[in-house]
């Protein structure tokens, strides 16, 4: 079966059928545990991808990232951009067959300003979030947004998941104890076991769209009646399962194994979500030696983005992108503005140089790992090498994602237990735009780890919220990449697309989206 770029994925396998033993259900090896079911609350991938399993959402991204109605049958926007009048399409309904009403959007639209980045924006722009009945939505803002509607649709956390306006009064810093929603899929929390199985059932009430499926746009057709997420954290469990036919499909094979799957005439290896993740290495500007521009700056002429992603995801081409700047290569505001300081010859002289230059005074320099995360970790080797041949003095010590977690939020010294510097990745469609791009921002204490302030790069994304066309929004996302490589409040490292696994047996698999289950079909 070929990987094609549109479309996006699917499954389930109904209730009646799996009780009688008619047929069997997708069995889908994730990532991770689910621990959290609230795509709200929380901004891990997994849960995400439950979410949209689950819930629906206003609008959604077609394959050139663009925005199209989804839950939405349209919208008016007022001559002077203040009003956005949204309807919703006919026949939506939840899981408890109740129908879909504007007062549960409003509520749910609410409850998502509070947490995401792009829905705190709409909390500060908005005059009044109201349904003027049942079927419509009216938002009041103090100044024009034109980016609102891909806000509301955007399928990375934290994602505006409409829920009934009973669970969406939920304390927004509280988890939901209720997976009403009115998605493809029912969440079966009477079967859920954490660290176990999770269960989605088909649901019989669910009109999709009239369009064709077009990545997280257009019609969500569901071929099976049930899915089941099968938890393996030990990744040669799941290889096993996968290969002795006890599971279906395996979301984050590691890379280790895919030559041994690929030995298996009934597996199919391929990358299935384009936008991946963007690799970073993060600095702390609080303390030195990153406090100071031209320390940081000092790493670019030596750095090679081909050797982290080798070292990350391996050698084949297929499974990362090089060069990549600050914004997700692929995606409409990628660009080629200053990123000659990646892509110009590599001189570790040239680095050894800067960096003496800089007024280095071989402070301490603490790299932070994650020993059970491999990508992170073999970024995080890369990086520490990197750093030591420059002439830095690194100290890396070992600590798996947990601690990594709780230490990377310490503001002291390293000798007070914090940190100088460590790797990530960030969601490709997160960091595609300048709204959503937390690495980008430089709003001082309340940024992200490492808690840069640089006013020009706040300034340029208030520009781009304002633009008027995409032309002047790619003219700003440039000014931001060529003050992003002087001020580096990070490095990108290359683009990681992870591949996934499944059997030849499921059809309809296609490139395009987050690891979902519509369109996916038993042959």
């Amino acid at each position: 079966m070929s990987v094609s770029r549109r479309g996006v994925l699917a499954a389930g396998m109904a209730a009646p059928a799996f009780a009688q033993g008619a047929g069997r259900p997708l069995r889908f090896v994730p990532q991770s545990n689910l621990a959290s079911i609230d795509p709200v609350w929380s901004t891990a991938v997994v849960v995400r991808n439950h979410g949209l399993m689950v819930y629906d959402l206003l609008y959604g991204l077609d394959a050139q990232y663009r925005v199209q109605p989804q839950m939405a049958a349209g919208h008016e926007v007022s001559s002077d951009g203040l009003t956005w009048t949204i309807t919703l399409r006919e026949g939506l309904k939840f899981h408890d067959n109740e129908p879909v009403r504007g007062r549960d959007c409003v509520a749910s639209i609410i409850r998502w300003s509070k947490r995401d980045v792009l829905g705190q924006r709409l909390d500060g722009l908005a005059e009044e979030i109201t349904a003027p009945d049942d079927r419509r939505i009216r938002i009041r803002l103090k100044r024009p947004w034109a980016g609102l509607a891909w806000a509301l649709g955007k399928p990375s956390a934290n994602m505006c998941a409409i829920m009934p306006e009973r669970v969406a009064r939920t304390d927004p810093f509280q988890q939901i104890t209720d997976a009403t929603g009115s998605g493809p899929f029912r969440f079966r929390q009477d079967l859920f076991r954490p660290g176990d199985v999770a269960v989605y059932d088909k649901f019989a009430g669910y009109v999709p769209r009239g369009e064709a499926t077009d990545f997280l746009a257009g019609a969500k057709q569901v071929h099976f009646d049930r899915v089941e997420w099968k938890i393996m954290p030990d990744p040669a469990t799941a290889g096993a399962a996968l290969q002795n036919n006890e599971a279906d499909w395996w979301e984050t094979p590691l890379p280790d194994l895919l030559p041994l799957l690929r030995r298996n005439r009934d597996i199919e290896i391929g990358v299935i979500n384009p936008a991946g993740n963007l690799g970073v290495l993060r600095f702390n500007f609080l303390h030195p030696p990153f406090d100071n521009a031209a320390v940081r700056r000092a790493l670019l002429p030596a750095v090679e983005q081909r050797a982290f992603m080798d070292a990350a995801i391996g050698t084949d081409p297929a499974l990362s992108v090089v060069p990549a700047g600050v914004f997700t290569p692929g995606t409409p505001l990628a660009n080629a503005a200053g990123l000659e300081v990646l892509t110009g010859p590599r001189s570790l002289e040239a680095a050894r140089a800067a960096l003496r230059a800089s007024g280095y005074a071989n402070q301490r320099v603490t790299m932070l790992g994650a020993s059970d995360l491999p990508v992170l970790q073999n970024l995080s080797e890369v990086a520490g090498d990197l750093l030591r041949r420059v002439g830095f003095n690194v100290d890396m010590p070992g600590m798996d994602w947990g601690t990594h977690i709780q230490r990377r939020n310490n503001r002291g010294t390293v000798d007070a237990g914090g940190w100088s510097a460590f790797c990530t990745t960030w969601e490709g469609l997160d960091v595609s735009v300048p709204g959503s791009h937390q690495p980008l921002r430089g709003h001082g204490a309340a940024a992200w780890a490492g808690w840069p302030t640089l006013p020009a790069l706040e300034t340029l994304r208030e520009e781009w919220f304002d633009a008027p066309d995409d032309a002047t929004a790619r003219r700003v996302a440039e000014q931001m990449q060529r003050v992003a490589f002087a001020e580096v409040p990070f490095i990108p490292l290359g683009l990681v697309r992870p591949p996934q696994a499944w059997r030849r047996s499921l059809t309809g698999i296609v490139r395009g989206g987050p690891a979902l289950f519509w369109g996916v079909r038993r042959a």
